[in-house]
């Protein structure tokens, strides 16, 4: 496997194990130099917690880029999280087109809606912006809600595989090249990923917990970045991913003062392990 430098650019929440506090062990320990671009920094993430602090980066964003690019630095990957602005996104648009080398692979997540809706800091605008981005992403990691936004199409809480396929096929209509959907649920007890190359559609079926748990998304992201950065192909990375992220919550589902996020630390060496580093 060959050394990669991997940049990753969303949030830091100091607690919560969420965005950067996850992206920055598991892409490590997958092997690969992480440089972070911080967009925001947060007392706690915002799912439970109250009186938090919030600082936003956005301005620093164009500054830290400038000085990367006198340095002559350049990235084998770039992938991206929650991003609190437009204007963040606007920037990181920037960013995937001049920040890159000649084989970059530009991962983005289009962290900003869940359960049918928006976040409650994001409006149709957002949506659109967020969508374009998409559009110039190598690979995107949507899941249903956020497919459905991006696309139009009514959001369905009970659906069936045509339903998934006309999602798949409307974010291609939009440019999309390859998506990988999460959450995507055809019975009560499983849940799993859809995975979308060019003409080619394949799922990966898990077991489905009860409780859902923060950061779980960002985790997956996170995993599945670093898996298919290793050499993995997507299918392969897909399960690792969520495999990972099963385990974190199956290790964290006993602890109920840990309600906050799930200790996938722990675990780590089980992710090195499968890629075997």
């Amino acid at each position: 496997m060959s050394y990669k430098r991997i940049l990753t650019i969303q949030d830091i929440s100091c607690i919560g194990q969420c965005s950067l506090t996850v992206a920055l062990p598991i892409l490590s320990v997958c092997g690969h130099e992480t440089v972070i671009l911080p967009s925001a920094v947060l007392s706690t993430h915002t799912g439970g917690f109250s009186g938090f602090t919030f600082r936003d980066l956005t301005e620093d964003i164009p500054l830290i880029k400038s000085h990367w690019q006198k340095e002559g630095i350049a990235f084998d990957a770039i992938y991206s999280g929650y991003l609190g602005s437009i204007k963040q996104i606007d920037y990181l648009s920037d960013i995937l087109s001049s920040m890159g080398n000649e084989r970059c692979i530009k991962i983005v997540d289009p962290a900003m809606a869940d359960n049918g809706k928006l976040y409650s800091n994001f409006d149709l605008n957002y949506a659109e912006a967020m969508t374009t981005l998409c559009s110039k992403a190598d690979i995107i990691l949507p899941n249903i809600t956020e497919a459905s936004i991006m696309t139009g199409l009514e959001y369905e809480e009970d659906y069936d595989d045509d339903y998934i396929t006309a999602l798949i096929r409307a974010l291609r209509d939009k440019g999309m090249k390859t998506i990988i959907m999460t959450g995507v649920s055809y019975s009560p007890n499983t849940t799993g990923v859809i995975i979308c190359e060019g003409n080619e559609i394949s799922y990966y079926k898990h077991e489905k917990l009860e409780k859902g748990s923060h950061g779980t998304g960002d985790i997956f992201a996170s995993a599945f970045t670093g898996s298919h950065l290793s050499g993995k192909n997507l299918y392969d990375s897909a399960k690792i991913a969520a495999d990972f992220v099963l385990e974190a919550m199956k290790n964290t589902s006993d602890d109920s003062e840990h309600w906050y996020g799930v200790k996938f630390e722990p675990i780590l060496h089980t992710l090195a392990d499968k890629l075997s580093i």
